[in-house]
């Protein structure tokens, strides 16, 4: 087809001139996928910051971890949750006091991104306000500062020279504050018999098993009835 020209060129009317209305269709919607897209965003890390905002010193968050031992640890005590950690506040934003390769502090959102599907429950003592004092929590600092860089413990022995995440948590509450939250426990007292916890015992100790070894497991802390719920996503 012949193009029309015009005085000035080509005419407005002109196949040359005409928009491309699936080119503008599609412009149109990818803005609107963008602009929604960015409020998700904005809307995600809001909720975000409004419940960290919510974390105080000294609250136990637990998690369903994805490391080689989550499963294992969730099939022996019946519980969900696999890893758990102190919230301690730093500069004006919440920090995870645990124990991963070695006891540190993770910041929050670090540490909430690596469990399952970012879920995790932050849980508070029942009588927080009363037994929390600003001298109750310096010295909850001072014992988890004794704990400092410690190695993990895969053994899960009842020792202060490695650490695994239940038994940080516990030791920094009994010594600091007194308080025992969760049951103590044997491995005797663990299940067992699933087939998975048995091949990572057979893994960890061959064939001589601490039957009698003290532990404390995140199920029985999680369910110890010194601790309410504050926050769960």
């Amino acid at each position: 087809m012949p193009r029309q020209v015009g005085r000035w060129g080509l005419s407005p009317f002109s196949a040359y001139s005409m928009p491309n209305t699936s080119i503008v269709t599609e412009r149109t919607i990818m803005k609107k996928l963008l602009v929604f897209a960015a409020l998700s965003l904005l809307c995600m890390l809001g909720c975000g910051d409004s419940l960290a905002e919510e974390l105080r010193d000294g609250d136990i968050i637990f998690q369903t971890s994805r490391s080689e031992l989550s499963i294992p640890i969730q099939k022996a005590t019946h519980s969900p949750y696999s890893h758990m950690g102190i919230v301690f506040v730093r500069d004006g934003s919440p920090y995870v006091y645990e124990a991963i390769k070695t006891v540190q502090y993770t910041p929050f959102r670090k540490w909430a991104g690596r469990g399952e599907g970012g879920h995790y429950v932050a849980k508070r003592l029942r009588e927080a306000d009363r037994i929390l004092t600003s001298q109750a929590v310096k010295k909850l600092r001072q014992a988890a500062a004794n704990f400092q860089g410690k190695p993990y413990d895969s053994y899960f022995e009842w020792s202060d020279k490695r650490m695994y995440c239940s038994e940080l948590v516990g030791k920094i509450y009994d010594r600091g504050l007194g308080i025992r939250i969760g049951r103590l426990q044997k491995v005797r007292d663990l299940d067992l018999s699933d087939p998975i916890v048995k091949a990572k015992i057979k893994e960890r100790y061959g064939n001589k098993v601490p039957l009698d070894e003290t532990v404390i497991s995140p199920g029985e802390m999680f369910s110890s009835d010194l601790l309410v719920t504050v926050i769960q996503k």
